[in-house]
C-alpha cells in the first residue's frame, strides 16, 4: 500500500481519542471549504463522536443540497471540545466569529492546502501539493477506515471539483482524477451535483453577471481585468457576497488577460481583493502577501485598508510590477 504522511495517522489517533468534537472552515465558505466540513462531520457522526459543524456564514444556496438535516450552522458561545478542526483555512483570523467560540478546547488540528497556511494549530496537515481540501479529507477517512458513504462521497466531490474549477486548473494532478473515480464509485452523484453547482443558479445572479460584463474594466495591455463590487451593486441586484463566487472566472477567461482581479466594498475603508492568475510566472500569492493575505500561486485573496481607488491603485501597481518582471 502506498506510504502516507505519519501527521495522518496522528490525527486520526487524535480524532478517534475524542468524544466532542468541532468541524470548522473559513467565512464566506467555498465548495471545498462546504464539502470538506461536511463529509468530515458526517464521517465523525457515523463513527459515534458527538460532532458540531460551525462556519461564520450560512451555507451558499448552491451547496445546500448536500446539508439536507441542516447542521452547517453558526458558532455558539460557552461550547467545549475535545477537539476542534479547521478544515480549508488558512489563518486562525480566517475562521471569523468561530475563533472565540472554540477557546475551550483539549486539542486543534488543521488540515488544508493552502501554500500560505501560517500552521496555527496544534497539530497541523499542511499539504500545498493537493488542489483541495478535499482530497486530504479523503486521504484521512481512508487511512483512519471510516466509511465514505453517498453523502460523504456527494461533499467530497464537490469539494475536489469546485477547487479544481471542474478539473480545468493547473493544480489538478493524475492523483486527483483517482480520488473523483473513487468517490464516484461510493455513490457520487454527478448529475447531481453538476446541476445544482454549475448548472442552476438564481435570477439575481444573472443580473450581478451582467452587472460585471457591462463595468469590468482592462489594463496593462488587457492583462489585467477587473471589477468593482460595491454594496449598492448587491442591493440592486438583489444579491448578497456569497453569490459572488466564481464570476472572477468569467473575465479570467478573456483571452489577452493574465490576471484577473475583483475589488468587493466591505467597508469605507476596507477592500477584500480576489486575485485569479493564468500564467506559471505570476504568482498571485506572493501579490496577496504584500497585502497581509494569500492563497495559491494562481489563486488568492486580501483584505486592504484604506481608500478605495488607493487600495485599487496599491493592487493594480503591484500586479502590474510582476507582470513586467514576468518577461
Amino acid at each position: 500500500m502506498k506510504t502516507h504522511p505519519k501527521i495522518i495517522n496522528r490525527i486520526a489517533e487524535a480524532i478517534r481519542s475524542s468524544r466532542s468534537i468541532c468541524v470548522t472552515g473559513h467565512i464566506r465558505p467555498d465548495g471545498d471549504c462546504v464539502g470538506s466540513q461536511l463529509g468530515l462531520t458526517f464521517a465523525l457522526r457515523n463513527e459515534g463522536k458527538k460532532v458540531v459543524c460551525w462556519n461564520e456564514d450560512p451555507i451558499p444556496q448552491k451547496y445546500e443540497f448536500l446539508d439536507p438535516d441542516r447542521i452547517f450552522q453558526k458558532p455558539r458561545a460557552g461550547s467545549k471540545f475535545d477537539c476542534v478542526i479547521a478544515t480549508d483555512a488558512a489563518s486562525f483570523e480566517r475562521l471569523g466569529a468561530v475563533s472565540a467560540c472554540i477557546t475551550e478546547r483539549k486539542l486543534f488540528i488543521n488540515i488544508d492546502h493552502h501554500e500560505s497556511n501560517t500552521r496555527y494549530a496544534d497539530l497541523n496537515w499542511v499539504s500545498a501539493r493537493e488542489p483541495s481540501t478535499g482530497e486530504l479529507v479523503f486521504r484521512l477517512l481512508k487511512v483512519a477506515k471510516w466509511p465514505i458513504t453517498k453523502p460523504i462521497a456527494n461533499c467530497l466531490f464537490t469539494a475536489v471539483s469546485t477547487d479544481t474549477g471542474s478539473f480545468q486548473y493547473p493544480s489538478t494532478r493524475p492523483g486527483t482524477y483517482h480520488v473523483a473515480g473513487e468517490l464516484v464509485h461510493r455513490g457520487a452523484d454527478l448529475s447531481k451535483i453538476c446541476d445544482e453547482v454549475y448548472q442552476s443558479y438564481p435570477l439575481s445572479r444573472a443580473r450581478l453577471l451582467q452587472h460585471i460584463y457591462t463595468h469590468f474594466r482592462l489594463t496593462h495591455h488587457d492583462q489585467i481585468a477587473y471589477f468593482w463590487l460595491k454594496k449598492a451593486d448587491y442591493a440592486r441586484t438583489g444579491t448578497k457576497s456569497a453569490d459572488s463566487e466564481g464570476l472572477i472566472d468569467h473575465i479570467r477567461a478573456i483571452a489577452p488577460v493574465v490576471v484577473a482581479c475583483v475589488f468587493e466594498e466591505v467597508g469605507p475603508e476596507l477592500t477584500r481583493v480576489s486575485l485569479r492568475s493564468k500564467s506559471e510566472l505570476v504568482n498571485v500569492n506572493e501579490i496577496a502577501a504584500i497585502f497581509g493575505g494569500g492563497g495559491h500561486p494562481a489563486a488568492a485573496g486580501a483584505r486592504i485598508p484604506g481608500k478605495p481607488l488607493t487600495a485599487q491603485r496599491k493592487l493594480l501597481g503591484a500586479i502590474v510590477k510582476a507582470l513586467d518582471s514576468a518577461h
